[in-house]
């Protein structure tokens, strides 16, 4: 298969198997997905998904945690990792929505570039599950997925996200990245499969012999 074709095939194969995948982290708005995003990283879902309701049970919106301390925000996240630096940025973005964007999480991804705490990858996400804008958010994950199923030759996410823009159409990008997403942790994981052991490695790659070394 060319390059081209292994991304139709993937395209087919992956809306076949997760025709409506829902978004992983649980929130009720643009501003509670943002804080859900921001305390993913370096965590899991499903931590996150156990740890946020606390936190948005006493603040779910700018101005509600903008009264809370940096200290029982922290208190609060501490089982999701990186508490200190997240619980500073929740604290900041949350006044600085206040402050600048009339308590509303901004529709751009430089704006919400510009807020601290949150990343590239934050940002592309909110874009996407929260407002329906199209993007490709590319974290870790997909990166070893796009090398795995040679769709890409980047050395780290920005330089995956360029190629897998280019090879994907601008309507399957919202869907497509979580559908990615779900394969690889369900059948794709960094442990159990290295290019060798699951389905779609195994169709994509029928002759490969040598497990796949992925590029930071």
């Amino acid at each position: 298969m060319t390059k081209k074709e292994r991304a139709n095939f993937i395209d087919c194969y992956l809306d076949k198997r997760y025709p409506n995948p829902l978004v992983p982290l649980a929130h009720k708005d643009p501003y509670t997905l943002l804080i859900a995003v921001l305390l993913s990283a370096q965590c899991t879902d499903e931590r996150v998904n156990r740890i946020s309701p606390l936190l948005f049970a006493i603040a779910d919106n700018p101005v509600a945690m903008s009264r809370l301390s940096e200290k029982k925000i922290e208190s609060i996240i501490r089982p999701c990792g990186l508490a200190p630096m997240k619980s500073k940025g929740i604290f900041n973005l949350s006044k600085i929505l206040i402050n600048e964007y009339d308590k509303k999480v901004p529709q751009s991804i430089d704006l919400l570039e510009g807020l601290p705490g949150v990343g590239h990858k934050t940002a592309s996400v909110v874009m996407s599950q929260a407002f329906g804008i199209p993007t490709f958010p590319v974290d870790t994950h997909i990166h070893r997925l796009a090398q795995r199923w040679s769709l890409t030759s980047g050395k780290n996410v920005k330089e995956t996200e360029k190629d897998l823009k280019r090879l994907f159409p601008i309507s399957r990008w919202n869907k497509l990245h979580l559908q990615i997403i779900f394969y690889g942790r369900e059948f794709c994981t960094a442990r159990g499969c290295d290019g060798l052991k699951c389905e779609l490695c195994v169709t994509l790659f029928p002759n490969r012999r040598r497990p796949v070394r992925t590029k930071k």
